[in-house]
């Protein structure tokens, strides 16, 4: 293993971390809330939690990929990985970053994750 690869595992343990993290703090916290409070028919009611689970589950999805890219892929499904992964994990710190105002964790933790990311790719190249 390579240091391109530590970089995809340490990436990858991150988001998959920050998307667990996520994901329970959004079950417990904001769902039950946004039930309560919302005014909204039954479909909208049952389609509720998992449309906004839908980031926590690509997060976690995109951690576990770039975790087992070094195990079972070889450099040009290495790269598409991580550029993919990368892209979400980018679109989740700046749109985390602009809804909070850069007061959420969320944001650097994923920032975090695709400079291991393009740190890996650079290596890997």
């Amino acid at each position: 293993m390579n240091i391109s690869d530590w970089a995809f595992i340490g990436a990858g343990s991150i988001g998959s971390i920050v998307a667990v993290i996520h994901g329970l703090i959004l079950q417990k916290s904001m769902i039950p809330t946004i039930l309560e409070t919302a005014k909204m028919n039954d479909s909208f009611r049952r389609l509720t939690a998992p449309l906004l689970h839908f980031s926590t589950i690509a997060w976690f999805l995109g951690g576990l990929a770039l975790i087992a890219a070094p195990f079972y892929m070889d450099g040009s499904a290495k790269l598409t990985t991580a550029i993919f992964v990368g892209s979400f994990y980018t679109f989740g710190a700046v749109g985390n970053f602009w809804g909070t105002r850069g007061k959420h964790p969320g944001w650097m933790l994923l920032a975090a994750a695709v400079g291991l990311i393009v740190f890996g790719i650079i290596v890997l190249k």
